[in-house]
């Protein structure tokens, strides 16, 4: 893509230069030709190059070498000012006025990117900024919230317009010149002014209020069972949920029914008293072979004590009474004596 090249009477605040800067070709189109000998008042020889550009020259570096490029609409007033009338015609004549943009050439190249550039005339850049300031500004701290950095945001959207005002340059194809009048005067053919309209208009940003803070919700972590406020609770349930190791049948039960309570229990306890926490856990992994596992320390916190067993009467202790043989079960007491041989 070539380099854009523009002189110094195109950069932002300069003042207009005396000479315009035209570049031809080798060739002249037949067109130029032709629009030269129609606004030039005296005729010139336009045989050759060097004539032709010393002649478009010098007819766009006159003084009233101004070309009209669009006329904008524009209201004279905010808009909480307005006239209000039922007649339209009332509300048009005291509420718009035209600002027509007028514009100098500063560049015709006809070699590398066959274009013309237009910069805008002080005037016409003095009406748009005012009406910025004015109207467009107003307008728009009108329409946003109130917040507390509005007023050097709104000076801050006018210092760009500003800038970017005096930095306007519209491009168009050469084929414009063929819209020059005499003295150097012209207007854009070929519905060009709507381009510059949209170019201008795009430059009168709105004025944006910043975004809604965002508040942050900070939420409470779960706890975890490794957290230090629930390490005793997890701890406690741990060791209610161990499984005590197997105990051999005979060091919790008594091994005869005699033994009285007290002593089984005595002894129950120092036999748990002895175990340590490290005996309870469960062996990991299984071993291949193990002691029969027992459930009775499990079920039976203290030994059973059995009570004794009811003494049936020996017959030696039942006598006799009048002389009857009393029988039980079908033993009679007459033939006690075969049954003590017996024995």
């Amino acid at each position: 893509m070539p380099v854009q090249l523009l002189p110094a009477s195109a950069a932002a605040f300069a003042p207009r230069a005396s000479s315009v800067n035209v570049v031809l070709g080798s060739k002249v189109e037949p067109w130029l030709t032709q629009t030269l000998k129609r606004i030039n008042r005296i005729k010139r020889p336009l045989n050759s190059v060097p004539q032709h550009q010393r002649c478009l020259t010098e007819t766009l570096s006159s003084p009233n070498a101004i070309w009209t490029l669009a006329s904008l609409m524009m209201t004279k007033k905010p808009d909480s000012e307005l006239t209000k009338d039922a007649n339209p015609l009332v509300e048009a004549l005291f509420n718009y006025q035209l600002i027509h943009v007028e514009a100098y050439i500063v560049h015709v190249d006809m070699v590398l990117r066959s274009e013309v550039a237009y910069k805008l005339t002080p005037d016409t850049i003095e009406a748009l900024i005012e009406y910025h300031k004015d109207i467009h500004c107003v307008n728009a701290k009108a329409s946003t919230y109130e917040w507390s950095e509005k007023d050097q945001q709104c000076k801050k959207l006018h210092e760009d317009f500003v800038q970017a005002i005096n930095k306007f340059v519209f491009r168009t194809h050469v084929s414009a010149l063929e819209g020059l009048e005499e003295d150097g005067a012209g207007e854009l053919l070929s519905g060009k002014s709507d381009e510059v309209k949209s170019n201008i208009i795009n430059l009168m940003k709105p004025l944006l209020p910043p975004p809604p803070r965002v508040v942050d919700v900070i939420r409470q972590p779960p706890l975890l069972p490794s957290s230090p406020a629930n390490l005793s609770m997890w701890t406690q349930a741990a060791a209610q949920s161990t499984i005590p190791a197997p105990v051999d049948s005979w060091r919790v039960l008594p091994s005869s029914p005699s033994v009285t309570a007290s002593s089984a229990d005595s002894s129950n306890a120092s036999i748990w008293a002895s175990i340590s926490m490290a005996e309870v856990q469960l062996p990991s992994p299984t071993p291949s072979f193990s002691q029969p596992y027992s459930t009775a320390g499990m079920f039976y916190n203290s030994p059973l004590v059995s009570a004794p067993l009811p003494h049936l009467p020996l017959p030696s202790m039942l006598a006799p009474q009048c002389g009857v043989s009393v029988g039980y079960g079908g033993f009679g007491w007459d033939r006690y004596q075969e049954y003590t041989t017996t024995m």
